[in-house]
């Protein structure tokens, strides 16, 4: 057993409102790509949102913002889900749904084992890679950091 898992944080703007015709299709794939991953190997957590009941949307970036953050057992175990199932279809649709993001708009950091993260530390994370970069505290699929020592 690992005493570090990876925790990641990605976020979109979205087109137009959640509830509107022009997002229905993503809506309508939510539970399906959820449940993908919730079975998927590695799979440990993810934010869910009691608002809009459980398809992990909250919105504290802003209005126009959703949020997705999960914690993996291992970097592997994520990217196999992302890119390697379903929801890379999903995601191929992505400009259909949301607007391009000029900044980082996606990060990965390791957790120690059992740690849930909260909104206000993923965003401490978007932040920081989103101003220095990747590093051991913040980083991407192509940047991968090696888990911390002790």
């Amino acid at each position: 057993m690992s005493d570090w898992q990876l925790a990641q944080l990605n976020i979109a703007q979205l087109k137009a409102p959640i509830d509107s015709p022009e997002l229905a299709d993503f809506v309508a794939n939510l539970n399906r790509i959820n449940t993908l991953a919730e079975q998927s190997a590695g799979f440990i957590w993810r934010l869910i949102d009691d608002v809009s009941g459980g398809d992990a949307m909250d919105q504290p970036f802003g209005d126009d913002m959703i949020v997705n953050m999960s914690v993996w057992a291992s970097v592997e175990s994520l990217h196999d889900y992302v890119y390697k199932t379903a929801h890379a279809e999903i995601m191929s649709r992505r400009r259909e749904w949301f607007n391009r993001i000029q900044s980082v708009y996606a990060v990965l950091w390791w957790v120690p084992f059992g740690h849930q993260p909260d909104l206000h530390e993923a965003h401490q994370r978007l932040s920081l890679i989103q101003k220095d970069g990747p590093g051991p505290n913040a980083f991407t699929f192509k940047q991968v950091q090696d888990k911390p020592s002790g």
